[in-house]
């Protein structure tokens, strides 16, 4: 959970607020340094929704009664951990007119308990469980500000950005799970004649209960580390929380131990236990065996002091006793996810959170490079959960002529339009049904079709062009762009509404050029290529790959791979420089800068430009008769390029 909140140390005046929504109300906008920068922000982002502040919520969705059941299915972990904190808060707020309510991260209301005749006053303005308090929908207010700013924040009466919300009050704080995803929302609302100065603290007191709780539940299998400044902060609410795997990585974290440590949420799945302290997996794992005690004393990389008290999860005393883990068998393991976890600390983090979240409800959002395998990934995330049996159905957006995406994703009736198939067509969306439907460069879909798809995504339903009966759908939805999607949403390109309805759980697939397991993968390319068959690159080549900048990514290696294979001799077991296309060889001899294994010549004679032709030329020669004509070899053992070869074997005399 992030510290820092916004709006929340005063009040804004009553004349200056009145001020501020005067000018929204008749221009548009707000003078600067009349109200907190960022409820100016939230205003302005309300505004660019098109809410107007005197007006309703304009088509504002509300969930059936199956549809909350569903959301509540989905959000088990969350539901069950928040409950008892919720409670707690609701015994604390008793009789003040208030509510204490949970939000998913989309801004659906989950739960919500408190005084029964606040509650008939919160219905009038849909402060009850199936609505949606996103911005987008609601405008400013604390539900959805928290969500959109990632931090604590209270909105009090005339803060609200519509009028109909202004005689509300609303403390909210974002509680964010042990792996730096935003699960949701918690939050008291309550009349603004009422308000309580000491809300915000108690709200973010609950958040951190319940991160905690939620921390315990997922990371009850593993190795835990509990740390503090003070030996008795160990075991309170302001303890720092780590979760260790097998081999000493980070795999989950809360706020506190993140700040005690100076790291941040992107460290989760990369750092290992050396980089955070000065301490070694064993060495806890000797600590483990042992029987608990005082906690010790540990040092940070600067030499400070923690206190440290380290727990054994189930995971850690089964294999500690010499049984097999049950929890994590190996097996369970082999699959397409773990083909591709090839060493790379970061493609390692991507497929653990993956795999965390494999067949839960949420949508998927891979971000990377062209190259960087998206669809791979996205066709492992398939292979490896539930729905392995189901269709995988990839559609690239960028590919498709606009006027034809329509069509080839919802499908048409027979006629719908001029050169449609008189059978009609099912579409990509439906033919996903019961599996996996990527949407490749979802960055560049149309901004017509984007509503049409978040329809689909809401209902569950997609009617073809041509009109007809609607027909419910189940799929895993997956979509992949090279994007910046918050920008696209800024420059009007983008529907924000669609971006968090499939931002359920966002992987950032690393650049080739920043991974660190290229012979890894290498091998495993060529064990495609070539199954059964060793092969393996020349050291000097190798290195070159390594360096190299591989602006297309794994597609440009494996193209190069595919090449090198096909000009690979039937009993030749090593790929070097010859084998690979000349552009490719040209670069990465450049990187290398190998030396060059020149033949033997006469040495150079007092001559001028003329002998310096002639020593040239029977180098040249002399490197075409032992490479037997082989162009790259010759080349590479001259230290030239293949074009510079070109020109010279060109200004040989002939006859």
């Amino acid at each position: 959970m992030q510290t820092n909140s916004h709006h929340v140390a005063a009040r804004t005046p009553g004349s200056r607020l009145r001020e501020a929504r005067r000018q929204l109300t008749t221009t548009g906008e707000v003078a600067d340094g009349l109200i907190d920068a960022a409820l100016r922000r939230s205003w302005e982002r309300s505004r660019g929704f098109g809410l107007a502040p005197a007006g309703r919520a304009p088509g504002a969705p509300h969930a059936s009664a199956a549809q909350l059941a569903r959301a509540l299915e989905q959000q088990r972990e969350l539901a069950s951990n928040a409950r008892p904190v919720m409670e707690f808060l609701f015994e604390q707020m008793r009789d003040t007119d208030s509510l204490v309510i949970l939000a998913d991260a989309q801004g659906m209301l989950l739960e919500a308990m408190g005084d029964a005749n606040f509650a008939d006053r919160a219905q009038r303005v849909a402060l009850r469980p199936g609505a949606n308090w996103h911005e987008r929908w609601r405008g400013t207010n604390a539900i959805g500000t928290a969500l959109a700013d990632a931090a604590p924040v209270v909105v009090h009466a005339g803060e609200h950005y519509l009028d109909r919300n202004g005689f509300l009050t609303c403390t909210a704080a974002p509680i964010t799970g042990p792996d730096g995803c935003m699960l949701g929302v918690l939050d008291i609302s309550g009349d603004h004649r009422g308000h309580h100065r000491h809300a915000l603290a108690l709200v973010r007191l609950a958040v951190r209960t319940v991160e905690q709780k939620l921390f315990d539940t997922r990371h009850a299998a593993d190795l835990r580390l509990r740390l503090h400044l003070q030996p008795e902060g160990i075991g309170s609410v302001a303890e720092g929380l780590l979760a260790l795997s097998d081999d000493g990585r980070l795999i989950g974290a809360n706020a506190a131990a993140l700040a005690m440590l100076g790291l941040s949420r992107a460290d989760v799945g990369a750092a290992s236990i050396g980089q955070l302290l000065q301490l070694d997996v064993t060495t806890l794992m000797a600590w483990c065996r042992q029987p608990a005690g005082a906690p010790r004393t540990v040092r940070r990389h600067d030499g400070s002091a923690l206190w440290l008290r380290v727990e054994a999860g189930r995971h850690v005393l089964a294999a500690s006793h010499g049984s097999a883990p049950a929890p994590r068998p190996a097996q369970a393991r082999a699959d397409a996810l773990a083909e591709l976890d090839t060493g790379d600390p970061a493609m390692h983090a991507a497929v653990e959170r993956a795999r965390r979240v494999l067949d839960k409800p949420i949508s998927w959002l891979l971000l990377g490079a062209s190259g960087v395998g998206k669809e791979v990934f996205a066709r492992a995330l398939h292979a490896s959960g539930t729905r392995r049996d189901g269709p995988f159905v990839a559609v690239n957006c960028a590919a498709l002529p606009e006027q034809l995406i329509e069509a080839e994703l919802f499908g048409y009736r027979p006629g719908a339009f001029t050169g449609a198939s008189r059978e009609g067509a099912a579409g990509r969306i439906r033919e996903a049904h019961g599996g996996t439907l990527l949407l490749d460069e979802i960055g560049d879909m149309p901004l017509a079709l984007q509503a049409r798809l978040l329809r689909v995504l809401q209902d569950r339903q997609v009617t073809p062009l041509g009109g007809g009966k609607p027909v419910a759908v189940d799929f895993r939805l997956v979509c992949a762009t090279h994007r910046n999607l918050r920008r696209e949403i800024e420059a009007g390109r983008f529907r924000e509404d669609l971006y968090y309805r499939l931002n359920g759980l966002t992987l950032q697939l690393p650049a080739l050029h920043e991974r660190q397991d290229m012979p890894h993968l290498v091998a495993q390319m060529l064990r495609g290529i070539e199954p059964g068959r060793e092969l393996r690159l020349a050291p000097e080549l190798a290195l070159a790959m390594s360096r190299y900048r591989w602006p297309g990514n794994l597609r440009q290696l494996n193209s190069a791979l595919h090449t090198a294979c096909a000009l690979l001799g039937e009993h030749e077991a090593q790929i070097d420089w010859w084998h690979l296309p000349d552009d490719l060889a040209d670069e990465l001899r450049g990187i290398s800068a190998p030396e060059p294994t020149v033949p033997t010549v006469p040495a150079m004679p007092a001559g001028g430009a003329a002998d310096l032709k002639a020593v040239s030329a029977r180098a040249v020669s002399q490197a075409m008769q032992s490479c037997a004509g082989n162009l790259s070899e010759a080349a590479r053992r001259l230290g030239i390029s293949r074009n510079t070869l070109y020109r010279k074997l060109r200004q040989l005399p002939t006859g």
